[in-house]
């Protein structure tokens, strides 16, 4: 089950993959908002604060960050459900 996989950007429970990546509701979220409005985000520390469960609401500029670095795209979104076999090349990431 994919429900399980945790989220790639934060560690907390996915509930799919959004925007090309395993991601939970609140990184979905997050992405979809900081592509629709114009922003410009500052790190208040030196761009690699630690992005968990915990801290994800912290710093949007290293949350963004780590969104792109590991390939969150608005062209990356995919319509209806995975096949199985989608899914288990997924998982085995």
């Amino acid at each position: 089950q994919i429900e399980v996989i945790p989220c790639k950007v934060c560690g907390d429970k996915s509930s799919g993959v959004h925007y090309g990546v395993i991601t939970c509701e609140g990184c979905k979220g997050f992405f979809r908002r900081s592509q629709s409005s114009v922003t410009n985000y500052q790190c208040p520390r030196q761009k690699n604060c630690t992005v968990d469960r915990v801290n994800r609401n912290r710093c949007q500029y290293c949350r963004l960050k780590k969104c792109m670095e590991l390939g969150m795209s608005r062209d990356a979104v995919k319509f209806g459900r995975m096949s199985k076999k989608q899914r288990e090349k997924v998982e085995d990431e």
